[in-house]
């Protein structure tokens, strides 16, 4: 911190000049004259000085703008302006802008009824307002505090200005009250800084504050919106139990070392975007909204958060963040904080992670149906752990053009959904409004097809995420989003080749991918059926053909030879439907499924359906198997 430099120029009230000289300094004294004197207070004679203290009373109006005063001459002031109903001094308008105080100030338990001007005034030695009372606006901005500034216990009533204030020893608020706006605007804390249980009715301003020692904020309660935009923490900085009633905004704050943040509470939105945290840090918040939007980690960091909309959309990682829902209120040595002030649902829902490189996020126990993965880096490496939420799909029946359709259940990524409302036309969801689970989601740039992700893109979102619930070994997860991405490959008509995409639909038709086991039985069940009915119809002969043997017999005798035809199966002319040929039919599906020969005699159409029944019908079996097995497998 700077050392207190003396004002330079001629003050713009008529001053002193006390001590002047034209070489060294040419204005003197800049303290303002005295009514009726050509003097300052600290330059009066003993006997106008005694006249002037005599003459005032309780509540009198006071200028002594840059006047030097000693301690024992502050003293002899506060002793004539005593209130013999209190015992504590009691000014109207005080004004000391730019006075200097050598010594102790005690101005403790002292009332101002009108403005308290200290702008620009310089406090060598202790200055002590604990307990003062302000009732209209204190102007302490630019003030240098060399020693300690007490503040506790402190009312102020109006606006209370401390911006570009410099506290060189410990600066204590404690329990003070601030009704009107409390602008801290540029100040600068060279050591330890402590706010607890302060109440800040008004506006509360810290934006580019230096704190260079601890910055306490236990229990203090912010009424009105709280800015520490810019502020600058290099030492440890709590807020345990802080409330703030309105919005808290961090944006741009450096926060230099080890930090605990919180456990906070904030009814509206927390904005820490564009901070940057140097060293390891622990973030306890309840709040509705929070945002990290371009904050930078440069160290490990816990964020553990309470109901809040989480927005970590281009948030620089170099080092493992992990955001965890915490269970239940966060818990102190006062029992667990207070949430009564919120009154958003009980689930912590992270609404982007766009622009990240997620390669060191992890997200545990959070809801992502409405987040952007779009244009995040290496989302096969993010950590998904502990249950997370993702948007479902369409329930209920649907009509696409004159065929009803259902949609398969499954978790969704919001992009599907913004692409899917896009090209269904569907009308935007209001702002705030509850998505309504017929419907796909509609994207915040809807209907915009140039702004919204085409199957494309979320195709390699899917594919990136599926890598990582495998590498996690959760194959259902990683089974719904093989799901969406050959969904969206089947949809895309620019990246995927036409050939594909009738794979894709056979694929999807069959079996689901390969991830629908009723879809796959359902077809088995059907082709097993077909086949049963083309064997009764075609494929059984009439009868088991009978052997003959013909010979041919020398004349005279001698040795016969035989020669042993079988007749080709033939289909009987009628009652080709009858138990006993379905009971053959049967047998003959039934093998044909496990790739084995029935070994019944058929006709020629029959040997050719049993082959037919031989490839199809094991296919959709495994397939099956294979979907069985993607839904249980760890």
């Amino acid at each position: 911190m700077s050392t207190p430099q003396p004002p330079t120029g001629a003050p713009t009230w008529p001053y002193c000049a006390h001590g002047a000289d034209p070489v060294t300094d040419p204005i003197g004294c800049r303290g303002i004259h005295v009514p009726g004197r050509t003097d300052c207070l600290a330059h009066l004679n003993d006997a106008d000085r005694t006249s002037y203290f005599t003459a005032l009373a309780p509540g009198t109006d006071v200028d002594h703008r840059g006047t030097p005063f000693t301690e024992s001459l502050l003293n002899k002031l506060l002793t004539a302006l005593i209130d013999p109903s209190t015992r504590d001094p009691h000014f109207g308008a005080a004004e000391f802008g730019g006075a200097q105080f050598s010594g102790a100030a005690e101005f403790d338990d002292v009332q101002f009824s009108g403005r308290a001007g200290f702008d620009g005034a310089q406090f060598f030695g202790r200055a002590g307002f604990d307990g003062a009372q302000f009732a209209r606006a204190a102007e302490f901005d630019d003030v240098q505090f060399s020693g300690v500034a007490w503040f506790r216990w402190a009312q102020f009533s109006g606006r209370a200005g401390f911006g570009g204030a410099q506290f060189s020893d410990h600066a204590e608020f404690h329990e003070a009250q601030f009704s009107g706006s409390a602008d801290f605007d540029g100040a600068q804390f060279a050591r330890d800084a402590a706010f607890d249980k302060v109440q800040f009715s008004g506006n509360a301003y810290f934006r580019r504050a230096q704190f260079s020692g601890h910055a306490t904020f236990g229990e203090a309660q912010f009424s009105r919106p709280a800015s520490f935009r810019r502020a600058q923490f290099s030492e440890n900085s709590w807020f345990r139990e802080a409330l703030f009633s309105r919005g808290a905004d961090f944006g741009g704050a450096h926060f230099l070392t080890s930090a605990e943040l919180g456990p906070l509470v904030c009814a509206g939105r927390v904005d820490l975007s564009r901070a940057v945290f140097g060293a390891p840090v622990t973030l306890e918040i309840a709040a509705r909204a929070l945002s990290f939007v371009r904050t930078r980690w440069e160290s490990t960091a816990t964020v553990r958060v309470r109901r809040a909309e989480v927005d970590l959309g281009y948030t620089v990682l170099a080092a493992p963040v992990a955001v965890t829902a915490h269970p239940a209120p966060f818990s102190t040595g006062n029992g667990n904080v207070d949430e009564s002030p919120l009154t958003c649902p009980d689930r912590v829902r992270v609404t982007s992670v766009q622009g990240v490189d997620a390669a060191h996020l992890v997200l545990t126990d959070t809801d992502l149906s409405d987040c952007l993965f779009s244009g995040a880096f290496h989302l096969d490496q993010l950590r998904l752990e502990g249950r997370t939420t993702l948007a479902p799909t369409p329930t209920g029946w649907h009509r696409k053009g004159v065929s009803p359709i259902r949609w398969t259940r499954r978790r969704t990524l919001v992009e599907e959904h913004h692409w899917r409302a896009q090209s269904a036309g569907q009308p935007s969801i209001p702002a705030g409004a509850m998505p309504e689970p017929r419907r796909w989601r509609t994207g915040p740039h809807h209907p915009d097809p140039a702004r919204t992700p085409d199957p494309d893109d979320v195709a390699a979102l899917y594919r990136q995420l599926r890598k990582a619930f495998e590498d996690g070994k959760n194959e259902p997860g990683a089974a719904d989003f093989y799901y969406g991405e050959c969904e969206m490959r089947r949809h895309d008509h620019t990246g995927t080749p036409k050939t594909e995409r009738r794979l894709l639909w056979a694929y999807w038709a069959l079996s689901g991918y390969g991830l629908r086991a009723s879809r796959a039985l359902g077809w088995l069940a059907a082709a097993m059926l077909t086949t049963i009915l083309l064997l009764m119809a075609f494929g059984l002969p009439a009868s088991s053909p009978k052997q003959e043997a013909t010979g041919t017999v020398p004349a005279g005798g001698g040795k016969v030879t035989f020669t042993i035809d079988k007749q080709d199966p033939k289909n009987p002319v009628k009652d080709r439907f009858t138990s006993k040929r379905f009971d053959k039919a049967v047998s003959v599906t039934l093998n044909s499924v496990v790739f084995r020969s029935s070994g019944q005699d058929l006709t020629t159409a029959g040997t050719y359906i049993e082959m037919t029944s031989r490839i199809l019908e094991p296919a959709l079996l495994a397939l099956a198997v294979l979907a069985i097995r993607g839904r249980i497998k760890r």
